[in-house]
């Protein structure tokens, strides 16, 4: 198989495995989407109890039935402006791998969309803004009746330290 071949192959099955249901939300005026099977549930707005000395984006933990869980903002993760919750405000409560095993956080979100079956031809890599931008958080971006949804890695919106404070956290 020639390189050009390999790397194509390569390519396609990078995309198919990008295939599959998205959770769909918003932030802002931007729409993200994630892997349906990171998903544990979606909640309502609780009391959030604040932990000391933790980074601004994270909100703190809520009891979810006899389990603490952390919450981050993810509006404030990604550096937007915080605004206040409202009744569309919700936590999502998601899987992610870290280097020991998988721990579950929250994430607020301004809103929960939908869920959407996005097809690996509707999927783009992400584009490149240059080696001072970190991206690798995003899946792709896939195409969707003109606009676009910003696909996430959700075990990498998070690095090993921050995953590591908030299992500390919890």
């Amino acid at each position: 198989m020639s390189v050009e071949t390999n790397a194509m192959s390569q390519a396609v099955n990078a995309a198919g495995d990008r295939e599959g249901k998205y959770l769909t939300f918003t932030l802002g005026e931007e729409e993200y989407g994630i892997g349906i099977l990171k998903i544990k549930e979606i909640i309502g707005m609780m009391p959030i109890t604040t932990v000391p000395r933790t980074p601004e984006f994270v909100k703190g933990v809520i009891n979810l039935r006899g389990k603490v869980i952390p919450v981050i903002d993810l509006r404030m993760r990604f550096a937007m402006e915080e605004i206040g919750y409202n009744e569309r405000t919700c936590i999502i409560v998601v899987e992610i791998g870290s280097p020991t095993d998988t721990v579950q956080i929250g994430i607020v979100v301004d809103a929960v969309s939908e869920v959407l079956n996005i097809k690996a031809d509707d999927i783009e890599d992400t584009p490149t803004f240059g080696s001072k931008l970190d991206t690798d958080y995003i899946l792709g971006m896939a195409k969707m009746e003109g606009g676009v949804k910003i696909l996430l890695e959700i075990d990498t919106v998070l690095n090993s330290q921050e995953v590591a404070l908030l299992q500390s956290a919890a």
